[in-house]
């Protein structure tokens, strides 16, 4: 896919980043961390989503806290065509247990999330969809989260290794499941999508007053439900590819200390754990693929004898990106 990149400056890079880390923060809370009044925020956010660099904001909700089984489908296709496979992503991105639905290039051509919470049901589902396209499938592979970390986008401030470059979210199996109340999971549905929306706007589709609202959002945080509020980033505008690196280690022992490290890294935005075949799964936004490369040998010079070798991909297109079921 091509892009023109678009040009921004440090403030604006300070801008994206701070609403990365919580896009319901005041534009004058933003203003201070980048260096200019409230005003000119304002004027710099609305240019960003006018250039499309700023998509939109949504809510990082832990899906697992709710009960659901996070199920990850990875699709290769074959004897498809290019109307085939919109066909295929359409389908994909109408279940309403769906949430994100993303076009690869490298060693998958299609990623699929679903949040489940019965397991037959879901098979059903999938007895139809291969009965539907199998025939279409060179192969699938499906996984299950365990742990899912994202980091904040510390590179858009500076490049270097940065012992600063701090988690953002931290979902975890194992925990019991939280059960919502009609008000939480309307306020949920509200900012799964739309996270910049004013308490007062959802105090009044809700008949409450704002502090009731805001005693909700409070109340679903210190729950972890929800995890952060973000900024939906057209990072290959601002000149950034989204990789994914699947590790695979000869000595396993060195897995924690190959996290550590990395964890350093400016430009890595979240580490899987699931069910796959891999022992280690890292993303990163990077300026190109020899970037890439370049980490996976310093990591291997770093730490010889603990990588066997590894496997890459990128995202090309997101097509469905919301963390809430719209389930039926």
């Amino acid at each position: 896919m091509y892009y023109i990149m678009k040009k921004i400056d440090l403030r604006d890079r300070k801008i994206l980043y701070a609403l990365d880390v919580d896009a319901r923060q005041s534009f004058a809370k933003i203003g201070k961390m980048a260096g200019v009044t409230k005003s000119a925020v304002s004027y710099r956010i609305q240019r960003l989503e006018e250039e499309g660099i700023i998509k939109g904001y949504y809510t990082f909700i832990d899906g697992i806290r709710l009960g659901y089984i996070v199920l990850r489908l990875y699709i290769i296709f074959q004897y498809t065509t290019n109307d085939l496979e919109k066909e295929i992503v359409a389908y994909f991105k109408a279940h309403g247990n769906v949430v994100t639905v993303y076009s690869l290039h490298g060693r998958y051509d299609l990623e699929v999330i679903f949040w489940i919470k019965n397991i037959n049901n879901f098979y059903s589902f999938w007895q139809q969809t291969l009965y539907r396209y199998g025939d279409y499938f060179q192969d699938q592979i499906l996984s299950f989260y365990i742990k899912y970390i994202t980091y904040k986008s510390s590179y858009l401030q500076n490049d270097n290794r940065n012992p600063g470059h701090a988690k953002l979210t931290d979902i975890m199996g194992g925990q019991k499941p939280i059960v919502l109340d009609p008000i939480d999971y309307t306020i949920l549905k509200s900012l799964a999508s739309q996270a910049r929306t004013p308490l007062t706007q959802i105090a009044e589709q809700l008949g409450m007053s704002s502090d009731t609202i805001n005693y909700h959002i409070r109340k679903l945080i210190q729950a972890g439900v929800i995890q952060s509020f973000r900024a939906n980033i057209d990072y290959a505008k601002i000149g950034y590819q989204y990789f994914k690196a699947d590790i695979y280690l000869k000595d396993y022992s060195a897995r924690n200390k190959i996290i550590a490290y990395v964890s350093l890294d400016p430009h890595l935005i979240s580490i899987n754990e699931t069910t796959g075949s891999s022992h280690l799964e890292l993303e990163f936004h990077l300026p190109s693929l020899s970037h890439l490369h370049n980490l996976m040998n310093e990591i291997n010079t770093t730490f010889p004898n603990a990588m066997r070798n590894y496997k890459y991909f990128n995202f090309q297109h997101i097509h469905k990106y919301i963390f809430l079921p719209d389930e039926k």
